[in-house]
């Protein structure tokens, strides 16, 4: 799935130039992936999508400080406080495992992953296979939530999620 997804993001990383899922279902056969995989990354995608869409809907509108806090109230959601603390559930911890959780941690440290999008990398790596959810496969997942919001990561930040770190020597 993650191969697909990779494929997804290089050839459509504007997000809006993503075709419909059917259309793209078709290219994606075309370019020689297996049937299952594709399901699979669609009905991802679909979350993803999904969550990005409901996010931006509560998002506060900065322009107007009245609609920020109406729209986020109706969908019951509130800024995070700066005291706040997330608590990771024990199916979290499992399924994504020290490593991955770690480099959340880090990224949401680093001030380049706000607490909503958090929550989606959360949610769709939650749905991801594997157990552990590899640390590469981490990555992927949060460059897919940038895309889905049509962002790009910071350039530091891009090079962190693309860089392959096994070769790397700590000093």
């Amino acid at each position: 799935m993650f191969e697909v997804l990779v494929y997804v993001y290089e050839n459509y990383w504007q997000g809006a130039a993503c075709p419909e899922f059917d259309r793209l279902g078709r290219k994606l056969s075309a370019a020689g992936f297996e049937a299952e995989e594709i399901q699979q990354a669609l009905v991802w995608l679909d979350g993803l999508n999904a969550a990005a869409k409901c996010t931006q809907i509560s998002l506060p509108d900065n322009s107007n400080p009245d609609h920020g806090d109406t729209a986020s109230t109706l969908l019951g959601m509130q800024a995070q406080s700066s005291n706040s603390l997330r608590i990771y559930s024990v199916a979290e911890q499992e399924h994504l495992g020290a490593q991955s959780l770690g480099f959340v941690c880090f990224l949401e440290a680093s001030g380049v992953l706000p607490p909503y999008m958090r929550e989606i990398v959360l949610d769709r790596a939650m749905a991801a296979p594997g157990d552990p959810v590899t640390l590469d496969d981490l990555k992927i997942i949060v460059l897919m939530v940038y895309w889905s919001f049509g962002e790009e990561p910071d350039a530091l930040v891009l090079d962190e999620l693309c860089d392959d770190t096994e070769g790397r020597l700590a000093h």
